[in-house]
């Protein structure tokens, strides 16, 4: 069951080839056996998940079938889920158990879906590699010496390797589809504003947006249209109608025109510069125009996005006081004490570095030097994406600069974990959508293929990777320990 699709098992839940208990404990078991050496959980919701597996049945034995029925998942454990406890994989909220649930989780569950557990990730999705994490470092399928990338490091291995058929990410600067890229897998970030934030655990409010992990595009179209949608409890949420993203994804391909940004080539590695360039070769010969392009000013978006998120994170980190809610240091003699000594004791060294940074930016000797400056690039930045998309379809490039890298490789160089996400971190400057999708291997290890749309163009994102997956079996790979 464990190399079905989304897709596939949906059928199989309908034809009553299997119960959705079985499917429940299938994926619990592979996950008791083969989690140990990932660590992709940070907790598992067994018993929850049994009790809704065995109503879901009781459900469909009446005829009562739900669009998602019985499908297992995992959730970043950055999402509020009720009644289960939401770490945002920091000690500061090791306790915490939420009284709600974010609406990204009420609508999979309305749609039928069983929650197995919540996944690991960086300390307040900070991280691109999934090593700040309180609960530990989370490791790569295709080779445990590696990074997963981050920061939702353990939706994306978990999937990667099988133990789970999809799951959520967030992604403020590339946290869905860099650790998608280096694991193999599908992973999506919709148009900001798409997908609610309710209940989802703020980084940086103007660049966080919920998405999903699959091995499909057609799996990816599945998830996001039922994630999708107006939500009067986020004031960015937008009241654009959702399309079926499924039907889109499905339809007959059309050959588009694809704009290839010369910046996302300049000094990348020969041999992941080769890999793409036959994939264009590829595409073009099958009828797709391809048309060069210039983003010049995406080289300044990690520098910009380096100073807009910390920002954003310093303000709404603020929240963590010892005194509302999650740790609160002991043997203090005073206010000014209490939130100190929280905040030190509780904060990893990634998540302090990144509020100072932000509180810097911020304040008032300097936030025309760097907040304002920043804001100002993020806008040209923007208006880029916009000219060239009135020449393109949709662009295409590398997701990631490189292929995995390994554990502890980057950690005292916090220049190089940020360039990780060098190809990625402008589209969140300028809210658009875009899919890392597999593209082949360098030295065994997988590469990503990112496709950027323009503002809620996720179905033209979405149907080129799934033609795509028609021409190619990239995204049928599994690493060989957690195979048949």
């Amino acid at each position: 069951m464990h190399n079905k699709t989304v897709s596939e098992l949906i059928k199989a839940i309908e034809k009553k080839e299997v119960s959705s208990l079985e499917l429940t404990n299938h994926f619990l078991d592979r996950i008791k056996n083969l989690d140990s050496n990932l660590n992709s959980f940070i907790t598992l919701t067994e018993e929850q998940a049994l009790d809704k597996a065995k109503k879901i049945d009781k459900e469909i034995s009446k005829g009562v079938f739900k669009p998602l029925s019985g499908i297992p998942l995992a959730q970043k454990d950055i999402f509020c889920t009720k009644g289960i406890k939401t770490t945002c994989g920091s000690k500061m909220l090791d306790n915490f158990i939420s009284p709600y649930d974010a609406t990204v989780v009420e609508k999979l569950n309305d749609a039928g879906m069983i929650v197995i557990g919540k996944t690991n990730m960086d300390e307040f999705a900070m991280g691109s590699s999934n090593e700040t994490s309180f609960f530990g470092d989370v490791r790569n399928p295709w080779d445990k010496d590696y990074v997963p990338g981050g920061s939702s490091g353990g939706s994306a291995a978990s999937v990667a390797a099988r133990l789970i058929p999809c799951s959520t990410g967030t992604d403020t600067g590339g946290s869905i589809r860099q650790p998608a890229s280096l694991t193999g897998i599908c992973g999506i970030k919709p148009t900001y504003g798409r997908v609610s934030r309710f209940g989802m655990i703020a980084f940086a409010s103007s660049l966080d947006q919920a998405g999903v992990f699959t091995r499909t595009a057609e799996d990816s179209a599945i998830l996001l249209t039922h994630i999708s949608g107006f939500d009067p409890k986020d004031s960015t949420s937008s009241r654009k109608p959702v399309p079926d993203y499924v039907q889109e994804c499905l339809k007959e391909f059309k050959p588009i025109t694809i704009g290839i940004p010369a910046e996302f080539l300049d000094g990348l590695d020969n041999e992941v510069r080769e890999v793409f360039e036959d994939n264009i070769k590829m595409l073009e010969k099958d009828g797709c125009k391809v048309k060069k392009i210039s983003l010049k000013s995406s080289k300044l978006g990690v520098s910009a996005y380096q100073v807009v998120a910390p920002a954003e994170c310093s303000s709404n980190l603020s929240r963590y006081d010892g005194v509302r809610f999650g740790y609160r240091a002991k043997n203090v003699e005073n206010i000014e004490e209490l939130y100190k000594k929280s905040r030190s004791d509780a904060f990893g060294p990634e998540v302090k570095r990144r509020i100072l940074i932000g509180t810097y930016a911020l304040s008032a000797g300097y936030y025309d030097a760097y907040y304002l400056k920043a804001q100002k690039i993020r806008k040209i930045i923007s208006n880029e994406f916009e000219d060239a998309f009135k020449e393109v379809d949709l662009i295409l490039g590398p997701t990631a600069p490189d292929t995995a890298f390994k554990l502890g490789e980057k950690t005292n160089d916090p220049i190089a974990m940020y360039l990780s996400d060098v190809f990625t971190v402008s589209t969140n400057l300028a809210g658009l959508p875009a899919m890392s999708i597999p593209m082949g291997f360098k030295n065994k290890l997988p590469l990503g293929l990112q496709i950027i749309g323009n503002h809620f163009d996720e179905s033209k994102i979405l149907a080129l990777a799934h033609h795509y997956q028609k021409l190619t079996d990239w995204h049928t790979k599994v690493p060989e320990e957690y195979g048949e």
